[in-house]
């Protein structure tokens, strides 16, 4: 009876530690996987933390080599405004390079209709140019930056668009037929905002090109060679004094030892051309003129007269209404 009550005791006393170290070889086991499973974690957050600074060099990457968009300050003053000049409260400064690179011109055509300045048959003065188009011709930005306005004015622009680009000027777009953008958008320099047109105050189909500095109407021949389609320099110098006439070189640039003289010599062979092609014109008209008259001499008569300008004496009497076959000396008679 003892040795079977001694067994027994036996087989517990054994199944106690099978299930002792059972139950400490299970709670081994659970710390080694818990340790396994934050070794793994760790790891996967450092390959995350690799990533994330991939990610940033990528975007640093492209914000260095991608265009963006400018910064908003140049946004706000009198940005809601719907008036053409925002800006008659503000303090402009005397003088202010302008960065006028990366250009493009607002139109397919070269030819300047109409030029800046007082328009003494209209009594008022013209604050921008007319550039040749027909209805629906494309127009484009003349510079990156974001539409201010669109609108419409029966009276005078017509359907009209305004952008403020980055380099601080304005520019207007006037008669249009169509608009292609919306206030508030950003625009690069060359993309199509509106089709040219004929409506507003306006004769014929053409664009009305403005550029403006803090609402002053600058001289857009001041800036742009329309004829060669590109600007006159890199940058263009606003001041007070200047910003109407019809070119101007910056004096404070890089420009300022290689250009200012010959800007000066190029304004005054400019001027002095105009002048001889004036001049010019004007001999070729009186030309034209007295080719197409003859002044009568002692000794003419009209068979000699009208073999001088190759025509019969017919039709030298009839162009002239001449009925007999004398003619006296000093009378103009027409030829043509």
């Amino acid at each position: 009876m003892i040795n079977k009550i001694n067994h027994i005791a036996k087989i517990a006393l054994a199944a106690f530690t099978l299930f002792t170290c059972g139950a400490q070889a299970q709670n081994m086991q659970s710390a080694s996987n818990y340790n396994k499973m934050h070794s793994n974690l760790l790891a996967k957050q450092n390959r995350i933390q690799d990533q994330i600074r991939v990610q940033e060099a990528q975007q640093y990457a492209s914000d260095l080599y991608e265009e963006v968009e400018p910064e908003p300050d140049i946004y706000t003053e009198g940005w809601d405004s719907d008036l053409v000049n925002p800006y008659k409260n503000a303090n402009v400064p005397n003088t202010k390079v302008i960065d006028v690179r990366n250009y493009v011109i607002p139109i397919k055509g070269n030819y300047v209709t109409s030029r800046y300045g007082y328009r003494p048959a209209f009594h008022r003065s013209h604050k921008g140019v007319d550039l040749r188009s027909a209805v629906g011709d494309t127009v484009y930005a003349a510079f990156s930056g974001r539409v201010r306005l669109t609108k419409y004015e029966r009276s005078g622009y017509g359907f009209y668009v305004i952008l403020r680009h980055e380099n601080g000027l304005e520019t207007v777009y006037g008669h249009l037929s169509r608009f292609l953008v919306k206030p508030d958008q950003y625009v690069k320099a060359g993309q199509p905002i509106a089709l040219s047109g004929n409506t507003g105050r306006s004769t014929g189909p053409h664009l009305h090109f403005e550029t403006r500095f803090m609402g002053y109407a600058i001289n857009p021949e001041a800036i742009f060679d329309f004829h060669n389609r590109c600007t006159h320099t890199d940058s263009y110098t606003f001041s007070k004094s200047n910003y109407t006439k019809s070119r101007s070189y910056s004096p404070s640039t890089r420009y300022a030892s290689s250009r200012s003289s010959s800007s000066s010599s190029d304004s005054k062979a400019y001027n002095g051309s105009k002048k001889s092609s004036s001049s010019k014109t004007s001999t070729r008209a009186s030309r034209e003129k007295q080719r197409s008259t003859y002044k009568v001499r002692k000794g003419d008569n009209l068979g000699k007269i009208a073999a001088q300008n190759g025509m019969t004496v017919a039709q030298l009497k009839k162009l002239n209404g001449i009925k007999g076959n004398n003619v006296e000396a000093g009378k103009v008679l027409r030829v043509k």
